[in-house]
């Protein structure tokens, strides 16, 4: 069975299929439209928001049998070539894998060849900042002044880690991490695609968890079709990602500013007997937190995710809740997720946070 894997298979294959990054794709297009073609770029963001598959995008405008152009072909041999992995002319090098000069001064020496086939020899190294200092040392020359049929497309995780000589050399680009909309949207069109039943509350569920991520969202949609048999339904999807049900989470709100600890205990205790992720409480309470300070302040609309049966659980707390309370516990919330690591297990930290937020509050 050849099954794809759905990030594998929604991959981009054009510029204008590149979601969230439109001053990234807009400068390159239009530096490969005016023939100004830098010879070594550096890309830089998050995992999963288009590093990889930008680089891969570049090398097919540049070595499109047709014409250098920002929308390849996708015919010719080489573009094919590009997009299955094949081509002897587009180097694909794994950094964190390949750290050791010795196996950097082997990349170098072939450089100097000319391409097999193609326009240019276009070497694309991913996670370039695990490369040793002497591998960057080495690799330093060659990307100041390399032969004209060479270009260098580098992609980091972690653009503090290389050197500023090797930055100087490169054209920079940084890329954002994606908003939630964006990834909903695409989730959408994807399981419309598939012909897969959906709820969009789930889908908004897995957009918020993919943390500005793409390809993060999008096997998390492969998770989710799994586990609910082609039904990506909420229910499902919170099962799956171990959060708390939402009424639990908005009546665990109300009494911690209530600061009523036994109601607070009470629900803690019942909640431990289900399937949960510990620090996914914190995670939906500072949502929630948000939501009412904005209300507060703004008048703001509820946000979608804030689901009808419970709003007014929460208007409530809009109404009567005291603001300073409710900035102290966002505070110690947030703290307390950052602490969850030092705790005995995730409960004992979630229940502790929970009762310092309500001390707190009591001293102020």
């Amino acid at each position: 069975m050849n099954y794809q894997i759905i990030a594998r298979k929604y991959r981009p294959q054009s510029f204008k299929e590149i979601i969230g990054q439109k001053h990234i794709v807009t400068a390159i297009c239009n530096a490969i439209c005016m023939k100004k073609i830098h010879h070594a770029w550096l890309l830089s963001g998050t995992r999963g928001v288009g590093k990889t598959t930008i680089g891969r995008l570049l090398a097919k405008s540049l070595n499109c049998q047709k014409n250098i152009s920002s929308t390849s072909c996708r015919k010719c041999n080489n573009c094919k070539e590009i997009e299955t992995g094949t081509s002897i002319d587009f180097i694909e090098i794994d950094a964190a894998s390949r750290t050791k000069i010795e196996e950097m001064r082997e990349i170098l020496d072939n450089i100097y060849y000319s391409p097999s086939k193609s326009r240019f020899k276009i070497y694309l190294i991913d996670e370039v900042h695990m490369l040793s200092r002497h591998s960057f040392n080495a690799l330093l020359k060659t990307l100041e002044e390399p032969p004209k049929h060479v270009k260098f497309i580098l992609a980091t995780t972690n653009i503090e880690k290389i050197p500023k000589t090797i930055l100087s050399r490169c054209l920079c680009f940084k890329l954002n991490i994606l908003s939630e909309q964006d990834i909903c949207n695409y989730l959408k069109f994807v399981l419309k695609n598939e012909n897969i039943n959906f709820d969009l509350d789930a889908l908004k569920i897995i957009s918020e968890y993919s943390k500005g991520s793409m390809r993060d969202g999008l096997n998390l949609l492969e998770h989710a079709i799994s586990f609910s048999k082609n039904n990506v339904n909420l229910k499902k999807v919170n099962i799956m990602l171990g959060i708390p049900n939402k009424k639990n989470i908005y009546l665990l709100t109300q009494y911690l500013l209530e600061k009523d600890h036994k109601k607070m205990m009470f629900l803690l205790n019942k909640m431990d007997k289900i399937n949960i992720e510990w620090e996914n409480i914190l995670i939906e309470m500072l949502r929630i937190l948000y939501h009412i300070a904005m209300k507060q302040i703004y008048s703001l609309k509820w946000n979608d995710n804030i689901h009808n049966n419970y709003q007014h659980n929460v208007q409530d707390i809009v109404y009567n809740g005291n603001k300073k309370d409710i900035q102290i516990c966002y505070k110690i919330l947030l703290n307390g997720r950052k602490r969850l690591i030092f705790s005995p297990n995730h409960k004992i930290g979630v229940t502790m946070t929970l009762l310092q937020a309500i001390t707190e509050m009591k001293n102020k």
